[in-house]
């Protein structure tokens, strides 16, 4: 069955970095598009990024432009979400998600398949 397995979440203070990693299995990876979504608590989950099969070409919510980037490894079969300048406001869970189509997506409806999710703290 296809999983995604989602790490590298943790608690960092304002202005910090992480990178998020997700782990695919069960699927043609590189014939997914990937997606970063996130969930603050009391609110709708919401996309943060996503990217197509090659690579070639990424979307990311305005608030996170210029900030994070993702990017994908298909020999690996893992997607990454690189965060820098983290915020307070950038605290949720995050899910990484998988869309069997070619076509980049920002809602959650389109995508098929998601992780458990990885908590990100960021203090203030």
């Amino acid at each position: 069955q296809v999983q995604l397995v989602e790490s590298g979440g943790g608690l960092v203070q304002a202005g910090g970095s992480l990178r998020l990693s997700c782990a695919a299995s069960g699927l043609t990876f590189s014939k997914n598009v990937m997606g970063w979504f996130r969930q603050a608590p009391g609110k709708e989950r919401e996309f943060v990024a996503g990217i197509s099969w090659t690579g070639g070409a990424t979307d990311c919510t305005d608030s996170v432009k210029g900030r994070f980037t993702i990017s994908r490894d298909n020999a690996k079969n893992t997607v990454y979400l690189q965060m820098n300048s983290l915020k307070p406001e950038d605290t949720a869970v995050y899910y990484c998600a998988a869309r069997g189509d070619y076509k980049r997506s920002v809602y959650r409806s389109d995508y098929s398949y998601w992780g458990q999710g990885t908590q990100v703290t960021v203090s203030s």
